[in-house]
């Protein structure tokens, strides 16, 4: 009998050097191509660990990064598999989170959100029309490319992504982050390309004010908030923003999928398509402040927090997650959802993300 041939390329092609991140069956580090010097980042990913589920996805991830090549997306370079583990090669971004970067800023203003949101709604554009759908998106998923000023927003993670025929609705499984979450997801309708939309709404509002438009300690009361699209424009803060700045906003947080803007609709907006003209260049020292406290209540580290489907949720398989899920969670440790959530098409899988802290009265913290 044959034997079989172990491919060890990355270990010949790539050296290996520190850790940049660390997920549940997987790490990344910095690697460099030895034969041009170039750096990257490798995505280790440890296959005996792995359910036939868990191989799926991964492929899933596989497939969908190697079909996306556009300036505002983490690019995949190079796919490898060797005897034990699986390496995803990706751009090295080295800005870090997009909502970091604009804390440390002496300027901020409605014309540099847009900046920002334009950029993500390109990278958002280029997934839709190559069929994918994020499923994911948040703060923690928009990088900056490198250090310098102007720095492109890169669109990273698409470990939840999923691939739709045209603009195919369906019921794809519980999947995102509570705060970032559509109204039809929460209903389990059907769904598709527009809860990337929904959630571009969520991280504008946060730009422009450093809170989220919804927010409950009580994660039920938050969904139910999320699908009455109960969320307002308060004053003072709200009061210097630009009208065309919440007309975007309401588009996007509209409730009914198949009326809500699409990213090509939302890059032909003025305040978007004509930023210099439409969108206010007035510096914002509250929302920087408010994005300080919002930054800090995410990077929080999860505990015991939990991340919790509505009631009724389907889910099958096992539950490959160090966070409990709500059912086995004591009652004094039922806190609201700390990260990303998918079921009903598989497992729970946890992120960093943090919700931020609840609103009492019109203050959010």
């Amino acid at each position: 009998t044959m034997a079989t041939v172990i491919c060890t390329r990355f270990t010949e092609e790539y050296q290996l050097y520190e850790e940049l991140g660390k997920g549940a069956f997987s790490v990344v580090r910095r690697c460099v191509k030895v034969l041009s010097g170039q750096e990257y980042a490798a995505k280790i990913i440890n296959t005996k660990k792995l359910s036939a589920r868990d191989h799926q996805k991964l492929d899933r991830e596989a497939r969908i990064c190697r079909l996306l090549k556009h300036p505002n997306i983490v690019r995949l370079h190079d796919s490898i598999s060797e005897e034990a583990h699986h390496y995803l090669i990706f751009d090295l971004v080295t800005g870090g989170e997009l909502f970091e970067d604009i804390v440390a800023r002496e300027y901020y203003s409605e014309a540099d959100a847009s900046h920002c949101i334009q950029q993500i709604l390109e990278a958002v554009l280029h997934c839709h029309q190559m069929g994918v759908v994020h499923r994911d998106l948040k703060p923690e998923n928009l990088l900056l490319a490198s250090k310098s000023k102007g720095a492109a927003v890169k669109l990273a993670d698409f470990g939840l992504a999923i691939e739709v025929e045209g603009d195919q609705q369906a019921w794809f499984g519980f999947a995102g982050t509570p705060g970032y979450l559509s109204p039809e997801v929460l209903r389990k309708d059907p769904y598709g390309k527009a809860v990337d939309l929904w959630a571009c709404g969520v991280i504008l509002y946060i730009l422009l004010v450093g809170y989220p438009p919804f927010w409950d300690e009580d994660q039920h009361r938050l969904y139910q908030q999320i699908k009455a699209g109960a969320y307002d424009f308060p004053s003072p803060e709200w009061d210097t923003v630009t009208p065309e700045a919440k007309d975007l906003i309401n588009k996007m947080l509209t409730i009914n999928p198949s009326k809500r803007i699409t990213a090509a609709e939302a890059l032909k907006h003025p305040w978007i398509s004509h930023r210099s003209t439409v969108a206010s260049c007035m510096h914002r020292q509250e929302t920087v402040e408010c994005l300080k406290k919002f930054n800090a209540r995410r990077k929080l580290k999860c505990g015991l927090r939990t991340v919790n489907p509505p009631p009724a949720s389907p889910t099958s398989g096992s539950h490959s997650t160090s966070t409990p899920t709500e059912r086995h969670a004591p009652p004094n440790q039922r806190r609201p959802g700390c990260g990303t959530v998918e079921t009903g098409s598989g497992r729970l899988s946890t992120s960093t993300a943090q919700a931020p802290p609840p609103r009492s009265a019109s203050k959010w913290w």
